[in-house]
């Protein structure tokens, strides 16, 4: 679907007050009944979406830096992927991958085990979202090494089920209330030096017992922060050194929005296990394990998912892998680095924006105040954009994220800094 099918009405474009009268009553109605751990940002109803484009129940426009949390890669309802997904759902929606064989499936698996950077023959193992690949990768870990202990890195965001909120460390309020948690897990910090490491080997983390190193390449969640030179490497060598596995999470910095598939190929390493979801399937839940062959090994029942791998999903991602290689990562190459660029230039206007930062169509800035890192000034910046028509999440203590989707115009990354830039001017 595009604008042009629609109407012409530019993007973004707001024809009620915000939230509109059919957004409000639609707000009234789930507060009632969902959940009340969801964090809501603003009051805003989707209703449709093309590319970039998001229209609410009130006919209200925005442009979208949000692409749904890094998950609508090829933009939204991008006619290929809805195809593909009532193509197959006309076929088969549903039989186990784990108990069943299928096309879709098999095609997939074969398509990431030659797209990921690990070398040698690979397996994947499907699931429904990156906190489930994260599990499944540390049951993998513990299982392959027969050690139990892991390390991961303080402001990590791995997941909120059990083992993946237990790697997490970017919040507290995503651990609270729901100790213990699982045993045998040490955090350290992100981008810290291999004499870090030394000191948790030779004090409560023996390396003969540890199984993994679970790492986001950029960490996400945790304020889109790039490592250090050299950081990856180093965790590559003190893996190698003591029989330990290297953990990616590309969850949310793979599927080509760094402009490569794999974040991790920017910084020249190869991991063990990459842990893919988000945007693999352009907004369809499907997560993925993808590990060296001789480390998946796993006896049958060990490990499994019922919906994991399902065969709408499966084509969903054949077609964004297709879209994705075809034209929109070298799309994000570019596209991020006009937007990056762009923040440079709002960070030499603005005291609001420091530390502009990113690799492709993932960019950040952190929001301040007299020089210190604010989140209220984020959250007046964030809501002045939405005021404005543009959608943006937070990340960190104090950070702006941008992560539109990977089919983003350079038209729009222009819109996108002249509202933000506007939104900056009114917080001040």
């Amino acid at each position: 679907m595009t604008a042009t099918l629609i109407d012409r009405r530019p993007v973004p474009s707001l024809v009620t007050a915000l939230p509109g009268p059919r957004a409000a009553a639609w707000i009234a109605r789930d507060q009632a009944v969902l959940s009340p751990s969801y964090t809501r940002l603003y009051p805003l109803v989707a209703a449709r979406g093309w590319g970039c484009t998001l229209e609410d129940v009130d006919g209200n426009r925005f442009l979208d830096f949000t692409a749904g949390i890094a998950v609508t890669a090829t933009g939204h309802a991008h006619p290929l992927i809805a195809q593909a997904v009532a193509e197959q759902a006309a076929q088969l929606i549903h039989m186990s991958g784990t108990d069943f064989y299928y096309a879709p499936e098999i095609e997939l698996a074969e398509r990431l085990a030659g797209l990921v950077a690990i070398s040698g023959p690979k397996r994947v193992f499907f699931t429904n979202s990156g906190a489930e690949a994260v599990e499944a990768a540390l049951k993998l870990a513990r299982w392959h090494t027969n050690r139990h202990r892991v390390i991961a890195f303080y402001g990590a965001f791995h997941g909120r089920t059990y083992g993946a909120m237990s790697l997490s460390a970017s919040k507290a309020i995503h651990r609270q209330g729901f100790a213990p948690l699982l045993e045998g897990v040490h955090h350290v910090p992100f981008g810290c030096p291999r004499e870090t490491l030394d000191a948790l080997f030779a004090t409560v983390c023996p390396p003969a017992e540890t199984a993994a190193v679970f790492v986001e390449p950029i960490q996400g969640e945790g304020g889109y922060h790039i490592p250090p030179p050299g950081f990856l490497a180093m965790l590559r060598q003190t893996c190698d050194e003591h029989g330990i596995l290297l953990v990616a999470d590309e969850i949310q910095s793979g599927i080509g929005r760094t402009g490569r598939f794999l974040a991790c190929e920017h910084f020249g390493i190869e991991p063990d296990m990459v842990c893919l979801a988000k945007g693999l399937a352009s907004g369809m839940p499907l997560g993925a394990l993808v590990a060296r062959a001789e480390i998946m090994q796993w006896p049958p029942g060990s490990h499994a998912s019922t919906f994991g791998g399902n065969p709408v999903c499966c084509r969903a991602a054949l077609a964004t892998l297709d879209l994705v290689q075809r034209e929109y990562m070298a799309n994000a190459a570019r596209r991020g680095e006009e937007l990056l660029a762009g923040l440079a230039r709002l960070a030499e206007r603005s005291p609001l924006v420091r530390l502009p930062r990113g690799l492709g169509l993932m960019c950040a800035f952190d929001a301040c105040r007299e020089e210190q890192p604010n989140p209220t000034v984020r959250e007046h910046i964030i809501q002045a954009a939405f005021r404005r028509g543009l959608l943006l999440l937070p990340c960190g203590k104090a950070s702006v994220r941008l992560a539109p989707a990977l089919c983003v115009t350079a038209e729009e990354v222009d819109t996108a800094l002249r509202i933000l830039d506007q939104a900056c001017a009114h917080t001040q």
